[in-house]
């Protein structure tokens, strides 16, 4: 097994970990169930571009420590003074944006290892995710109602495309706490699976993942991404890595693999 390398942030309340093509995000901030500050915010952003800069590096997982909570949402502790009011949202919101730019821009597999509570600002987080597992037992839900706050329309929109207005309506509307197994049913999850065999099923499916075609993967996540947000724009950048699939060591290495019938060891290149 590869060794753990752990990735010098600015912040202790966020963790970044490398280990056999994996990087590991975790939201350390366990006595608040992993409530996200606007260090951790800032340190998100830190952490991805390193994920994305770094070769090694095949497939992101985010999760959350202490077994309890992925993310219980903002700190509302820190909203009495950084965020009592229109103009502080704005402030707050810039430093914020450091973290949701890089969770969109990463052009590896996110996935989401979601244990517990994942509840407001963390589902959205979570929603980023191109793959969501999460535990028997952890539980959904947007209380921005109850809180009285306005959410961002990003939000709103990625939570909409991922399980349909209606369900998006009334998850938004009534504020309400749901289980996994209606997270699943409504298409916010990709799998549930039980809490003793959570991290080594997402290890072991990101590690599927890490052994694949890199730039066939970068191609597969930019062409669904542009379908998703409903792009009106030129697709040719997609095409453009598509043919560099076509033109890459890899997929001679991918033919000749298949040829000589053992597994292939892709390069990225």
């Amino acid at each position: 097994m590869s060794a753990l390398v752990n990735l010098p942030l600015k912040t202790d309340k966020l963790l970044a970990q490398v280990e056999g093509g994996i990087g590991w995000l975790t939201f350390n901030n366990p006595e608040r169930r992993n409530a996200i500050s606007l260090e951790m915010w800032a340190g998100l952003g830190d952490a991805l571009r390193a994920f994305q800069h770094d070769d090694n590096v095949r497939v992101v997982v985010m999760k959350g420590a202490g077994g309890k909570a992925f993310a219980s949402g903002a700190d509302i502790s820190e909203f009495g003074e950084k965020r009592s009011n229109a103009e502080q949202r704005k402030q707050y919101g810039e430093v914020a944006e450091a973290g949701r730019v890089w969770l969109n821009k990463l052009d590896k597999p996110l996935i989401a290892m979601i244990q517990g509570f994942c509840i407001g600002g963390g589902l959205a987080v979570s929603l980023s995710a191109d793959v969501r597992i999460a535990a028997e037992g952890s539980t959904f839900g947007i209380p921005a109602a109850k809180l009285g706050l306005g959410y961002d329309y990003s939000g709103v929109a990625a939570l909409a495309r991922l399980v349909g207005p209606s369900s998006a309506r009334d998850i938004l509307f009534s504020a309400r706490f749901f289980d996994a197994q209606e997270a699943l049913r409504i298409g916010l999850l990709n799998a549930v699976v039980p809490e003793a065999t959570l991290e080594e099923h997402v290890r072991q499916y990101a590690g599927t993942i890490a052994r694949n075609a890199p730039l066939t993967i970068r191609a597969a996540k930019a062409a669904v991404n542009t379908f998703e947000r409903y792009s009106r724009t030129d697709a040719s950048h997609v095409a453009a890595m598509i043919d560099q699939c076509f033109n890459s060591e890899d997929y001679i290495e991918g033919r000749k693999a298949f040829m000589e019938k053992r597994p292939p060891e892709f390069k990225g290149r």
